[in-house]
């Protein structure tokens, strides 16, 4: 059964911080296979989804109670803790925060949250930092962390005026959502003044050993890992599982869980990028993994430029639109390395990217897309700039295709944006001209108008003398009159 079938309900399990003990997993899978699923998903919180018929979802609920696993039949309204535990000592060594710290924090959290918190350490890139509500960010301090705050429905982050000790961050955590959801929502003064009353009200209920900050949180360059196939670590094996289709086997699982309890590897790992790490494998063992990966024909080692997408929880549209644009840069051989790729077809769904495509109102029937980029293509960033609006299917690979050689135009020379060779002209369509910035290449188009500055849409470029570019701010003097390229027919298909 597939989750992404509408008929099914989703239930969600959360392993909080990502860690899912190898018995427990086989407990949990063991009730899952009992009410008839089949195949089962990782969400980007590191949960575990699964799909069931609405006649088996009590039994499900029974089944997991009975294994002592907690489910939540709402995913969005209990998400999962998420945590960058995962990485440790697979892409980067941490300075203080190894495992028993992560389990410590984790264990002491005796309520189940509301709102989403992230625990992350500073030296990495593979998990994001700002994606929860509560962001928990290691300091230089041994056993202290930086707290952001992105209020709900807002995107706004509000930096934490002291430190927080680890034992306190499930009390504070439990006492900051108390007040954020108990207040007005969405907040309508700016990020300052409403994490200014936040403290003040929190600080006052609740006592906590406190540090004052250091000095500012700094962050490493995005770079994300290579996270799939077998690796070395010091003189282990870590094994990293990816699945095209986002599904895992239920059998496939069972049979990981044993080899992992015959080999005595305690746990398994997931990701935010919906894949399955199992570190501290022996290499004198790595012959009985491979018999598992044989025997359920998985394959391993795709491309990096597939690896580096997200895609919302249980959404076919948005995962066949990462297919069809995955071939396209594939086809095309565009460089993505140092970026990552986000697919949104629903608001407040917390992904991670520095390029974003997401879903506007269909027009005449045919369904458009807008392109966003965080402003310094940092994924952590919650600045976004609009690239491209209203891009019909059949343009969209091009067009993304075009933003990722500008960031490497603007990382490898003079400020001015790279020369882009124009795609082949279509074999029907005429190609039109258009206003483009000559520093940014973004188009002014007089269908859609512009939105982001009250322009209405059908408004001409010559009504236009005071026009800026929305997402440098160049004047209109700085437009030029491009030659717009024709659709390329079947190019890209998307299922709705």
């Amino acid at each position: 059964m597939k989750p992404s079938d509408s008929a099914l309900a989703v239930v969600a399990v959360n392993l909080p911080g990502g860690i899912v003990p190898a018995g427990d997993l086989l407990a949990l899978l063991s009730a899952a296979e009992a009410a008839g699923i089949e195949q089962v998903q990782l969400g980007h919180r590191q949960q575990l989804l699964l799909a069931v018929e609405p006649a088996r979802r009590r039994a499900l609920l029974q089944a997991l109670a009975a294994a002592g696993v907690q489910a939540e039949s709402d995913p969005e309204a209990y998400p999962n803790i998420v945590s960058s535990y995962v990485g440790e000592e697979v892409f980067y060594q941490a300075a203080w925060l190894r495992e028993g710290v992560y389990k410590d924090v984790l264990d002491l959290f005796d309520y189940r949250p509301r709102l989403k918190i992230n625990l992350v350490d500073s030296r990495q890139t593979f998990v994001p930092f700002f994606t929860g509500h509560l962001n928990f960010i290691a300091s230089d301090t041994s056993n202290y962390w930086h707290l952001y705050v992105r209020f709900p429905r807002t995107g706004q982050l509000y930096a934490w005026p002291h430190l927080v000790y680890s034992e306190d961050v499930p009390v504070l955590s439990a006492a900051v959502e108390r007040v954020v959801l108990a207040g007005p929502a969405p907040i309508t003064d700016s990020a300052e003044a409403a994490g200014a009353r936040l403290y003040a009200q929190v600080s006052a209920a609740q006592p906590l050993m406190q540090r004052v900050v250091a000095g500012a949180l700094v962050l490493p360059p995005f770079m994300l890992p290579y996270y799939e196939g077998f690796n070395r670590s010091g003189q282990q094996l870590w094994l990293g599982i990816y699945r095209r289709n986002e599904l895992f086997s239920v059998a496939f699982l069972q049979d990981v869980c044993r080899v992992c309890l015959l080999t005595r590897v305690g746990q398994l790992c997931t990701t935010p990028w919906k894949s399955l790490i199992i570190k501290g494998i022996a290499p004198d063992v790595r012959s009985q993994w491979d018999a598992v990966l044989c025997r359920h024909r998985i394959n391993v080692r795709h491309a990096a430029n597939e690896l580096n997408w997200q895609v919302e929880d249980s959404c076919p549209q948005g995962l066949t639109l990462k297919h069809e644009l995955v071939r396209y840069l594939n086809e095309e051989d565009v460089r993505t390395y140092q970026l990552c790729f986000a697919v949104k077809t629903r608001p407040q769904t917390g992904l991670f990217g520095s390029i974003i495509i997401r879903t506007q109102p269909a027009r005449n029937g045919a369904e458009q897309y807008e392109i966003l980029h965080t402003r310094d293509f940092n994924p952590n960033s919650r600045d976004f700039v609009a690239f491209r609006q209203q891009i019909r299917a059949d343009m969209l690979g091009w067009y993304l295709a075009e933003l990722c050689h500008q960031f490497y135009g603007q990382l490898s020379a003079p400020p001015a944006a790279p020369d882009i060779v124009a795609p082949p002209e279509a074999p029907v369509a005429a190609a039109s001209l258009v206003p483009r910035c000559r520093r940014c290449l973004t188009v002014y188009d007089q269908a859609y108008g512009d939105v982001t500055q009250g322009i209405v849409p059908s408004t001409p470029w010559a009504k236009l003398p005071s026009y800026q570019c929305p997402t440098c701010g160049a004047p209109g003097g700085e437009f030029e009159l491009w030659e717009e390229p024709a659709p390329r027919h079947g190019v890209l298909s998307v299922s709705a």
